[in-house]
């Protein structure tokens, strides 16, 4: 009964660390799907979001699907992060600043447009 609940445990942990990452799975996979190195080089993005917000989980997966390199800060973690989300006029997360651009929550086009 024990090794059956163990295995249990071992397969529910399995499925959550892959949908945790699956945008980086997926990458390794559909490589056809990153965004351009040149894009890479020039991107400077940074995520203010929580663990708890469902469409800052769908940002993460996005950037990481497309290979964009970020930082991400939570907010509510960190005060300094805090500050300076406040100082981005705030209201709401995820907040994304792609190369000086803000954008205000989940939108990809708008992620993409700001890195070009």
């Amino acid at each position: 009964m024990l090794n059956g609940l163990l295995k249990k445990f071992l397969l529910i942990l399995l499925v959550v660390v892959v949908y945790q990452n699956w945008g980086k799975i997926e990458r390794l996979f559909n490589p056809s799907q990153v965004v351009s190195e040149q894009t890479h080089a020039k991107a400077n993005v940074v995520l203010y979001a929580t663990d708890w917000c469902g469409y800052c989980k769908l940002t993460r997966r996005f950037l990481d699907q497309k290979g964009i390199p970020y930082k991400e800060f939570d907010i509510e973690k960190d005060a300094e992060a805090r500050k300076a989300y406040e100082a981005l006029g705030g209201r709401g997360i995820p907040l994304i600043d792609v190369n000086g651009t803000l954008i205000r929550g989940y939108d990809p086009d708008e992620i993409l447009a700001a890195l070009k």
